[in-house]
């Protein structure tokens, strides 16, 4: 994956990538951003410990009761001692802060890149050293600038072309392949799957084109910002609607009523689809 720098290589090289929708790594694209001093966990916890968050754990995708659904609404002070300081596993995401704590937007710079983004659709992603956001790709197909704020972290991509390799479940955005312990064996496929690896440092930026599948991993305790924007693709944007409006739903109603006959019905499907892909390009 390509690195770059705007102060070296200008907006013009970046709006190139833009346009052809390959992933890259800005090093200083949020450098004079005042959230990168202003947002400590301590200045967070004072300012807005009071407020009430939604929290999450590894068991978020597992089908049953918890699916897509938070585990427990805690302070959002607690929940910053807990994780960042004790190292417990819960995580935020998707936290909008437009919505929830809308003066820190002032802390934010939108870049003009010929994209749109909307300080309605700002989210925040908080983890424990150690966590990992298991592999999927955003639900609504957008164009998305994640900086991290605090914390490094390791980001796996792949194209939206390897979906069948990743043995993605229908009706949904996941993948159920665990990449660090890779079972060819159980999905053989997956071996075929191609794809990046980059190590986000604190401030800076990744560019996730429309539909990339991404996996986030937290090598230290962190807090992310992401800025996203509508894909400029029609075909995108039609099938984030679908996911929104139709097979979201459709899911969780499957898994409502058969959580277990469900997954399974779906890991069947995504093999078939893995067994049809290998045999076309044989």
């Amino acid at each position: 994956m390509d690195v770059i720098s705007l102060h070296e290589h200008g907006r013009e090289r970046l709006l190139r990538y833009v346009a052809l929708q390959t992933p890259v790594l800005i090093t200083d694209l949020a450098s004079q951003w005042p959230a990168l001093a202003n947002w400590t966990p301590q200045h967070l916890s004072e300012r807005y410990g009071d407020k009430l968050v939604r929290v999450y754990d590894a068991s978020f995708s597992d089908p049953g009761g918890n699916y897509m659904d938070s585990i427990d609404t805690m302070k959002f002070s607690d929940f910053i001692r807990q994780t960042l300081g004790e190292g417990r596993d819960l995580r935020m995401f998707l936290y909008n802060l437009g919505r929830q704590i809308p003066e820190l937007l002032n802390d934010v710079v939108f870049p003009d890149l010929g994209m749109k983004f909307s300080p309605r659709f700002v989210y925040a992603f908080f983890g424990c050293k150690g966590a990992t956001t298991p592999l999927h790709y955003d639900i609504d197909m957008g164009n998305v600038l994640h900086t991290a704020i605090h914390g490094r972290r390791r980001i796996r991509l792949f194209a939206p072309d390897q979906s069948r390799a990743l043995y993605r479940h229908p009706f949904t955005v996941r993948s159920y392949t665990d990449l660090d312990q890779p079972d060819f064996e159980r999905f053989p496929h997956l071996a075929k799957a191609r794809g990046f690896e980059v190590e986000l440092q604190q401030g800076q930026t990744l560019f996730m084109p429309s539909g990339y599948w991404h996996e986030f991993h937290y090598l230290e305790a962190g807090m992310g910002l992401s800025l996203r924007a509508s894909s400029p693709r029609l075909r995108n944007r039609a099938e984030g609607a679908m996911n929104l409006l139709a097979l979201s739903p459709i899911d969780r109603l499957g898994n409502k009523l058969a959580a277990d006959r469900w997954f399974h019905w779906k890991q069947r499907r995504a093999d078939v689809r893995a067994n049809k892909a290998s045999e076309r390009e044989a």
